[in-house]
Parts: structure tokens; C-alpha cells; sequence
């Protein structure tokens, strides 16, 4: 099939809509339901992203798209059991597949709300059950078990968005895209990202362990498929948190801190702790666990609204006790589609636990960046690469 009509574009009235191919057949194939515009180029972006985990790191990978940016993306690393926890998986057969997801869905489970699925590898029972439990909109992989096909089939009364990719389709090197009446042609950005991208170390410190090298990775190629300015906090093989779309780099970096930082507390005991009311759905827990650990929680404390999700009002979370709790942890990395430009960005990475990143380099305050992370004795290397994607 060279063409496949659509419903209509970005939006309602603009039609009509399609996708082609000017030579050769679609690399895709509908299994079930009715992809729309954006969610095919959530698709195609998306499943870039996992392909290339995959690639560069050997293991399965998924991510959680929407509007065109990743709100998640992770290899299928085995979960803890507080992991499992904030991700709602507890008692569940987790594959390596399904913990791709379910780390991919929970970096910012508010933002992957109705989500565009990508995954690596065929989709199995296992992590089609995760995905039938989550309000998503569709998926992409390069095939689906019997069993996985006919337990997504069921989502959304059986209009859920299926959608199988050639895994080995190959696209021109050259592509075009039309913006009002004209026609951008670029090379495709196919610079492979791997740990070689990793050896220019200009600060003091200039060890970084496997792990860090892993998530650091995994940042890249996540910026990648961003929507540029973007900021990437990674951490045990996954996204934390990820600011796309920002017109200043610190504004990046804040955004994407203060989803880590969410992450984190989600983990908070306090938090583990909390007692919803029965029948509460996973989209309210996960609102009401965000209004928990923000500031303003003291609001909705004074409304009385907890009585509609708790069964015992929960004690506060203060700022104090958030601060020493985040001031606890370590191991985190970032990755930045493009150089920082102060100092400032490495202050507020800190301050989220950021002990490793990997930036281009090449601001004229490569050195004011430089002796920032010496202060804090955070490894920093310049990959020298530009990943801007818009």
C-alpha cells in the first residue's frame, strides 16, 4: 500500500489527510482502529527512539509519546518493588518488555496520559496487559503475539490504535517536509549515538561508571527525538524526567528537574503510604499524588477535597521533608540537545541529584560550565553533537 487516508490533520478542519510514500510501500500496517495524523508521526518518531535503544544498547526498549515528544523512555530493566508500586504493576508477570513500559509510562504518568506506545520488540501477553490497564491511545511495534494482539484489540471498546512497523524498512537518506507552500530538504540525522560520544571528559572528575554511561546514552537518544530546546534526567535505564520545547536552555532544565524531582518523591515513604478510597482510577490517583507533593496541597487540605480521594487524611508532605529527600539522591544523569550556555543549568541539575552529564560543548562559557560542575565534582563530557529536532 503506497497510501493510507486519514481522518483529517492536526485538527478537525483540515482535510484533506494522508500518508504516502512517493516510492515504494508503507513501512506500516494498521492492525486495528483508526490512526490519526499525529499519531502517526508520534509513531514514527517514537519507534525511531526505541529502534536505537535497542541498537545501542542490546536490550528491549519502550517509550510513551505525546504531541510528538517522548513523556517517557526506558530499556526493560527489572523493577524494584517500589517501582512496582508507583507504577501500578504489583502482582503482574512482568517480561523485560512490559518493564520497558511500565518504566517508560511512569517517569511522567501525568503527561503519558492517552499515549503513543513504541516498542522495540514484538509485543507480548505480558506487557499488552500492562498497556490494557492505561489510558493510551495507540502502539507501534514490529509485531504482536496472538494472545498481546487480541488483549489490545479489547482497549478503547475495540477502536484501540494498532500499528505494525517493518522492522527493517530503511527511509531515504534525504527527507523533505512542506511548510506553508514550502518545501525543507535535509539530510536525515543518522549519526549513530553510542558510549564512543562519551570519551571527551573536560572536567575534573573524569570516571564515569557503566551505569552512568547506559543513561547517558539512553539521554541522547531520547534529546534525539525531542522536540528541541530539550533537557533529558536519566536514571537506572530510563527516563526521569523530560523538558521539551522550551525557548531558554535553563527553562529545559528546570522543567525536566522538577519531573525528576516528582519522580523521586513519588517514592517518598509518605507517598507509598497513601490510602485511596476504593474504585479510585489510576488517572485520579496519579492527579491526586501530584497535588500531594506540590505546594499546593495545603489548599486542598483547607477545601476538604481529600474526602473524595483518601480514606484518611493524609499528613503533609512539607517542603523540608521533600528537600531532605531529594537532597538524598544520587546517580543522576543529564543530557542536553545542546550546549548550556551558563553556568545556572548546572546549579539547577544538582540540585536533582545530577552527578553525570553530556552536553555538545562550545558555548564561549565552555569554561564557566566547566568549573560549575568542578564545584560539585560532577563528570561532564562534550559529545560534540547537536540534536536539535523540530
Amino acid at each position: 500500500m503506497k497510501e493510507l487516508e486519514l481522518k483529517y490533520g492536526c485538527n478537525p478542519n483540515q482535510k484533506p489527510a494522508c500518508i504516502f510514500m512517493r516510492q515504494g510501500e508503507l513501512p506500516v500496517r494498521v492492525e486495528n482502529g483508526r490512526p490519526g495524523y499525529i499519531n502517526f508521526l508520534d509513531a514514527l518518531n517514537s519507534w525511531q527512539l526505541v529502534k536505537e535503544l535497542k541498537q545501542a544498547t542490546g536490550i528491549c526498549a519502550a517509550a510513551s509519546f505525546k504531541h510528538v515528544s517522548p513523556a517517557g523512555a526506558a530499556l526493560g530493566l527489572p523493577l524494584s518493588d517500589t517501582l512496582k508500586k508507583i507504577y501500578f504493576v504489583e502482582g503482574m508477570e512482568l517480561s523485560p518488555l512490559a518493564c520497558a513500559y511500565a518504566r517508560a509510562r511512569g517517569a511522567d504518568r501525568m503527561s503519558s496520559f492517552g499515549d503513543w506506545i513504541a516498542l522495540s520488540d514484538e509485543c507480548d501477553e505480558s506487557t499488552a496487559r500492562v498497556i490494557a490497564k492505561e489510558v493510551s491511545d495507540g502502539i507501534i511495534a514490529p509485531g504482536y503475539t496472538q494472545q498481546a494482539l487480541e488483549i489490545l484489540k479489547k482497549k478503547k471498546k475495540g477502536a484501540y490504535n494498532i500499528v505494525t512497523i517493518d522492522p527493517d524498512y530503511t527511509p531515504a537518506p534525504v527527507e523533505e517536509k512542506d511548510v506553508f507552500g514550502v518545501t525543507f530538504r535535509q539530510g536525515r540525522n543518522e549519526l549513530a549515538i553510542n558510549e564512543s560520544m562519551l570519551e571527551n571528559l573536560v572536567t575534573e572528575n573524569k570516571t564515569l561508571t557503566p551505569e552512568q554511561k547506559r543513561d547517558l546514552v539512553v539521554a541522547l537518544i531520547t534529546l534525539k527525538y525531542t522536540q528541541s530546546n530539550s533537557v533529558c534526567y536519566t536514571k537506572d535505564g530510563q527516563a526521569s524526567g523530560v523538558g521539551a520545547g522550551q525557548q531558554s536552555r535553563v527553562h529545559c532544565t528546570r522543567l525536566a528537574g522538577n519531573k525528576a524531582d516528582n519522580w523521586h518523591l513519588r517514592q517518598h515513604p509518605k507517598v507509598l503510604g497513601l490510602e485511596f478510597v476504593d474504585g479510585l482510577g489510576r488517572a485520579n490517583r496519579d492527579n491526586a499524588i501530584d497535588v500531594y507533593i506540590s505546594d499546593e496541597w495545603e489548599d486542598v487540605l483547607a477545601d476538604g477535597v481529600w474526602q473524595n480521594t483518601f480514606k484518611v487524611k493524609p499528613e503533609p508532605l512539607t517542603r523540608e521533608e521533600k528537600r531532605a529527600f531529594l537532597d538524598k539522591v544520587r546517580g543522576v544523569c543529564l543530557g542536553s540537545d545542546a550546549f548550556f550556555p551558563f553556568g545556572d543549568n548546572v546549579e539547577r541539575a544538582r540540585k536533582s541529584g545530577v552527578e553525570a552529564i553530556v552536553q555538545p560543548g562550545g558555548s564561549i562559557r565552555d569554561d564557566q560550565v566547566i568549573e560549575t560542575c568542578n564545584r560539585y565534582g560532577i563528570a561532564m563530557a562534550f559529545c560534540g553533537l547537536r540534536l536539535f529536532h523540530h
